[in-house]
């Protein structure tokens, strides 16, 4: 087998399509047809069927998975740390919260990309619940999340920074006009939630059921944008990430609730996993992070 068997492999895991695969890889449809053929007859098993129009892997896919994934990540970690290079250099595949792209991330691989042309950052949207193990079994490098600490013994955490969740109200809002907010106060009140595979809703939640208090949930969306929407247009109040909230805040579109009720612990985080060799890429990424949260 080839790296680029695995490449095309892998490509079909995710989209369920060989076109798309080979369209996005560049290949003809024969040319994927051939790869995954000669994968299989080397492996002597299949590795995907066809139910209906949909396709799946089978068991032997899914046992592969995971290893052309760990295959995918050394060829990166080989072309970051071998050729001869003053510079760092290669691919990094960076999970990211959300949250961190609205303000802290675009500036920081600005300043990122400027001091290192050669390193290519290539950027995926992640959850709390899936993240661990995509850097476990390689198709991740790197994590930039916003949750509370996580706790892996299988993940070696880089960088933390104590970061705040608020909740957010147009400023003609009732509770806008209140000197102080607490779980009481949200009786009744229409919030605007972060999805259910998000840290942030399943706090609140938890902490409006210590306070006996059953929450009205008139949104559940993993896009902040149409939280804030939903908030300016007083259909609401928003619960999320303070740095998800400035630009609307300065505006004076939102106001943040004088909020007096439970500490809601979360960080921004650098992980990776604990096996994985740290190369001058990721080094130098950890630095500007670190630079930025001094």
């Amino acid at each position: 087998m080839n790296i680029f068997q695995l490449e095309t492999f892998l490509k079909i895991a995710e989209t369920k399509n060989f076109t798309l695969a080979g369209n996005i890889l560049g290949y003809a449809q024969s040319t994927v047809t051939a790869q995954i053929k000669g994968l299989e007859d080397e492996l002597g098993c299949l590795l995907f069927e066809r139910l209906g129009k949909s396709i799946v892997l089978t068991e032997e896919g899914e046992r592969l998975l995971g290893y052309a994934e760990k295959m995918l990540q050394l060829r990166r970690e080989i072309f970051l740390e071998v050729p001869p290079s003053k510079e760092p250099c290669g691919i990094i595949k960076l999970g990211v919260s959300e949250s961190l792209c609205y303000d802290v991330l675009p500036k920081l691989l600005l300043k990122y990309r400027k001091k290192y042309p050669k390193v290519d950052i290539q950027i995926s949207f992640i959850y709390h619940d899936t993240f661990p193990a995509m850097l476990k079994n390689g198709a991740l490098d790197l994590v930039y999340t916003l949750n509370p600490i996580i706790q892996d013994e299988g993940l070696l955490l880089l960088q933390k920074k104590r970061e705040t969740l608020a909740f957010y109200a147009s400023p003609k809002h009732p509770l806008a006009q209140k000197k102080s907010v607490s779980e009481a106060d949200l009786k009744d009140v229409p919030l605007l939630l972060t999805g259910p595979n998000c840290s942030f809703r399943n706090m609140l939640l938890e902490d409006l059921k210590r306070a006996s208090v059953e929450p009205r949930v008139a949104l559940e969306t993993s896009s902040k944008e149409v939280l804030k929407q939903f908030a300016i247009n007083q259909l609401g109040v928003a619960f999320m990430p303070e740095m998800s909230a400035r630009p609307e805040v300065k505006a004076d579109k939102l106001k943040r609730l004088s909020w007096k009720g439970a500490d809601f612990e979360i960080y921004s985080q650098l992980i990776v996993c604990k096996d994985k060799r740290i190369g001058a890429p990721i080094e130098a990424l950890e630095k500007m992070v670190m630079e930025k949260n001094a």
